[in-house]
């Protein structure tokens, strides 16, 4: 059962290959069928270790030459290996506390230099240079040096990768020749595939790794160029960078890879992708249990849903369609909190998707069952629950590690709009009652429910709600009243001596007056209507309590 797990960062697919047509320059009757490559010497120069010592030994058993830099050098020697020393191959020490030790034309041209073509070796032959059939490398720790604490600003500098990228693009505009290592997770793959071509590559997958490679060197740039713009000028080399306090550069640099290709988009006719930042977290980074391939629509609703039940450190059940929660609630376990979130309205309930913020127990996932679902969202499953959803072979499970966005992007024509997520809360402390009658302590708690609610539905939004149950939600409409009215039509359950909680003011009594008749005895509003005056003025006519949040919470 567990064993089917699929990684979703793990099902990229990269485009079709093209074959490439050779050149009238190749020669040799093997390179023009496979494009095999056997791999005769090897350059590392790597600030990742992980795994590099098994590598090297594994290329050394087929019979590759190893030559290396600085601290790579004496890792491999401590691990008994048989090791070249870069200045040997250029016949140049490193020099500048190691800013300059590969960038040198004995490095370089051993990597660009094209095999098949004649006048290529007559240049490396002249100048007595060495083919270098491999490169592995990985670049300063640049992005970790960033986020360091009190980081020094000469630190900073000091971890600008020159010859790494510059050893990577060559090596991967070479390709044809010469193969690029820039990750750890392929030495096994590559290790396997060598010892059974006896020490080659093929052409394809050196082609796969040069790709890889661009990703790896565009990043980079991104990083150094992204941080450097946040930097406050002018810099001291011995100070503690100090950052801007802005979340919005005056260049705003986007760094995100293909997870996977989409059926299709919010439509049929629409292509679509998924795109990751890289973390592994979040429903970008989760990873699917069960079920068919997570669609278009399903991500989108998987992310709000998550979003809504990270809200609450009780447990926590959001039903969600379309974007919005057909039913969410809070209980004493994760069985009772769906219970009463589906009880909000099980009609729409049909064919949702479900967010989670505990691990799924048994009890839960034998309620769940009995419901079409299309997906489900939550940090874990037990054994118990995977074993009863089993039963439903379509359904997506997914597993999700805790991310919330700090900044939100919403594209628009020729632009973005970049903005703070809302991760505005209000405590009871905070809240100004503005009527004559002050909520009950139950009304509170409720309050404060549907507040954190009525934040993850489109606006105009009003949501009821009582005991920490949504009992009907007005979602999405052009006028205020008609969402105050549409939450009362929607619910199933009895709205008397509920609250309800609107994700803006009412510019008008109207609005206040179509909960009162609905039942609500209590409501939560941003206030700072011109018109304020009235409505608590009707609120009070009403016998209502009111409480002014001071915050609004739209979501277009």
């Amino acid at each position: 059962m567990m064993k089917d797990r699929t990684h979703i960062p793990g099902m990229l697919r990269a485009p079709p290959l093209r074959r490439l047509q050779p050149t009238n320059n190749f020669i040799g009757k093997e390179r023009l069928l496979t494009g095999n490559k056997r791999i005769q010497r090897a350059l590392l120069s790597v600030t990742d270790k992980t795994g590099l010592a098994a590598f090297a030994r594994q290329l050394a058993a087929l019979g590759v030459e190893l030559v290396s830099t600085g601290g790579t050098a004496r890792t491999l020697r401590e691990a008994g290996l048989q090791v070249r020393d870069i200045s040997d191959l250029t016949g140049f020490p490193e020099m500048l506390d190691g800013r300059v030790k590969t960038l040198h034309p004995k490095v370089h041209g051993g990597i660009l230099y094209v095999r098949s073509d004649d006048r290529h070796r007559a240049a490396v032959a002249e100048h007595g240079i060495e083919p270098i059939d491999m490169v592995v490398v990985n670049l300063y720790a640049f992005q970790q040096t960033a986020r360091r604490a009190g980081v020094r600003f000469g630190d900073l500098i000091e971890n600008i990768d020159i010859g790494g990228p510059s050893m990577v693009r060559s090596a991967a505009k070479n390709f044809e020749d010469v193969a690029i290592v820039t990750s750890p997770g392929d030495y096994e793959a590559l290790a396997s595939e060598m010892a059974k071509a006896g020490g080659a590559l093929s052409l394809e997958t050196r082609w796969r790794l040069a790709r890889q490679a661009f990703s790896v060197t565009a990043a980079y740039d991104v990083a150094i160029a992204g941080t450097l713009a946040e930097v406050v000028s002018p810099p001291l080399h011995d100070a503690a960078v100090e950052f801007s306090a802005s979340q919005f550069p005056p260049v705003l640099r986007l760094d995100y890879t293909r997870v996977m290709d989409l059926r299709y988009g919010e439509n049929p006719h629409q292509k679509a992708a998924l795109y990751g930042d890289g973390s592994g977290l979040g429903v970008a980074g989760a990873t699917q249990l069960q079920g068919k391939e997570l669609s278009y629509n399903n991500l989108v609703d998987l992310d709000a849903c998550w979003e809504l039940v990270q809200e609450f450190q009780e447990p926590a059940v959001g039903i969600i369609k379309h974007t919005n929660p057909c039913g969410a609630a809070i209980g004493a376990s994760i069985a009772e909190a769906y219970r009463k979130a589906l009880s909000t309205d099980p009609t729409s309930a049909f064919g949702s998707v479900i967010g989670i913020n505990r691990e799924v127990d048994e009890e839960a996932a034998g309620e769940i069952v009995k419901l079409f679902v299309e997906a489900i969202a939550a940090p874990s499953f037990s054994e118990g629950a995977l074993k009863l959803f089993q039963a439903k072979k379509n359904l997506r499970l997914v597993e999700v590690r805790d991310v919330r966005s700090s900044r939100v992007l919403k594209q628009v024509s020729g632009g973005l709009l970049a903005q703070e997520a809302d991760r505005g809360q209000v405590t009871p402390a905070e809240l100004k009652t503005v009527t004559k009658r002050a909520p009950t302590d139950e009304e509170m708690q409720s309050l404060l429910f549907a507040w954190r609610v009525a934040k993850h539905v489109k606006s105009n939004a009003i949501v009821y709600a009582r005991d920490g149950q949504t009992l009907g939600v007005g979602a999405g409409q052009m006028s205020r009243v008609d969402a105050a009215k549409f939450g009362a039509i929607k619910a199933v359950l009895p709205l008397a001596n509920s609250v309800a909680a609107s994700d803006a003011f009412f510019p008008f009594p109207d609005g206040l007056e179509a909960v009162a008749a609905a039942g609500a005895t209590a409501v939560i509003q941003p206030g700072g209507s011109v018109r304020d005056g009235e409505v608590i003025e009707r609120g009070d006519a009403l016998g209502m309590a009111m409480v002014f949040t001071g915050m609004r919470h739209f979501r277009h």
